[in-house]
């Protein structure tokens, strides 16, 4: 799949609300690849075991069949496989058997079947089916449409989260409305009961005995015990759909948290592609590293940041790249491995990060006028072993703070930095280039 195509991909997931434009997305994709080949969507009902609903997308569109099938219909390892999701399952010589059990009318000669679960919580939730003709020659479509079925795991598991969320509320408001109109009902009915014997008075009728006077004051009595009990279990109610409300609230924060993480996720999967991309495209070093430097720059928010490569002598390092540094900061400047807060970073070969303002303020290499927030991050790049430089990122935007979440994100971006200056050799090529300057 092309990068232009990965990153409009990672756009659709992102901006569609329900899963039919998902599944429709995931479709071009597919198509984008192979014409012949065709997929399908099978929620799964664990408390039953079974195959419920089948959707598939056709042209713009997606549509929904009943499937009330069995999930033993398919052989016990292929079902250990698919419900531990992640990966393709083959059917291989067994394709043929189970194509129209998952959706597909149209017959490919020596066409390959392949299985993938989809799982949300911990548990399988639905199996994506591939459906493709045999390749003598050149990669599977199963294997080239990896990157964007890992989008749209993402995808899918933000749009399950979605709708168990609003499903929670219609059933809480369900509750509510119920419980609240038989609490009204009944209180309206010892009302009107109670009000018909203290105030029926019939003419003509004899006076009542002390028997049947002993008797309607306790009928009396017994009608406003039953409205107390009333009342109390309304307060009851009331207290636990509280309590319901305010879990519910809590989820909802939780949802929030899980699907900032996730758009996180699908950011750094589009920034990998930016750095794949410009690392094709770009073979000039100076604007290789400058474009690295503010892919990363810009991701982390970073207002001040640099970009440190080995250099030819021994124990030495230079700047190849910077942004936000002072004038006097010349590129190419050389540091000692050992000095500096760079050169310690690249001798212990181990992260580095300052959160404190007060920490960052004794620390006697980050007094200048350009350090204003008193949180960094000083990554080593180290690719097979080798040390290939430090990367830097300082004063983040708006006085944030660089959390161990964001060293994270780092290191994964470091890591492919650092294959791309390793094999593209960038180190000896820049540092030429400086020189003959």
């Amino acid at each position: 799949m092309a990068p232009r195509s990965l990153a409009s991909l990672a756009h659709a997931l992102g901006a569609t609300s329900d899963l039919d434009g998902a599944l429709v997305a995931l479709n071009e994709s597919l198509l984008e690849l192979d014409r012949s080949a065709a997929i399908a969507l099978l929620h799964y009902d664990g408390r039953r075991e079974m195959l419920r609903e089948r959707l598939t997308p056709v042209g713009g569109r997606v549509e929904r069949s009943a499937v009330e099938t069995t999930f033993d219909h398919l052989p016990a390892p292929v079902r250990m496989k698919v419900a531990a999701g992640g990966q393709f399952v083959d059917l291989s010589d067994r394709s043929a058997d189970y194509v129209r059990l998952f959706g597909f009318t149209q017959t490919l000669d020596g066409g390959v079947l392949a299985l993938r679960g989809l799982r949300v919580e911990g548990y399988l939730a639905a199996v994506l089916a591939l459906y493709e003709p045999r390749k003598i020659f050149g990669a599977r479509t199963a294997e080239r449409i990896t990157p964007a079925l890992a989008l749209f795991d993402l995808a899918y598991s933000r749009l399950s989260e979605r709708e168990a969320r609003e499903e929670a509320v219609r059933t809480l408001e369900d509750v509510t409305q119920r419980v609240h109109g038989e609490y009204v009902r009944k209180l309206r009915a010892l009302e009107s009961e109670l009000r018909e014997v203290r105030n029926t008075t019939p003419s003509g009728v004899p006076a009542l005995s002390p028997a049947e006077v002993v008797a309607l004051q306790a009928e009396t009595a017994r009608a406003e015990e039953s409205v107390r009990r009333a009342e109390r279990k309304a307060d009851l109610a009331e207290q636990q759909i509280m309590s319901a409300v305010g879990q519910l609230e809590q989820a909802h924060l939780e949802l929030h948290r899980r699907n900032e993480a996730l758009r996180q996720r699908t950011r750094t999967l589009y920034l990998l592609d930016r750095v794949l991309t410009l690392d094709a495209t770009t073979s000039e070093a100076s604007v290789l590293v400058d474009g690295l430097l503010a892919l990363v720059g810009d991701d982390m928010q970073a207002q001040r940041c640099s970009l440190m490569l080995i250099a030819p002598e021994p124990d030495h390092m230079y700047l190849a790249a910077g942004r936000g540094l002072s004038p006097d900061v010349p590129i190419g400047m050389r540091i000692r491995i050992g000095e500096g807060v760079s050169g310690r970073v690249a001798a212990a070969r181990e992260p580095l990060l300052v959160q404190d303002v007060a920490q960052a303020d004794r620390h006697p290499l980050l007094r200048d006028q350009y350090f204003t927030t008193g949180s960094f991050i000083s990554f080593p790049l180290v690719y097979h072993g080798a040390l290939v430089g430090v990367l830097n990122l300082t004063n983040r935007a708006r006085l944030g703070v660089y959390t161990e979440e964001d060293v994270e994100r780092v290191r994964l971006l470091a890591l492919v930095i650092s294959l791309v200056a390793s094999n593209g050799r960038l180190p000896e090529r820049l540092i030429t280039t400086l020189d003959v300057s």
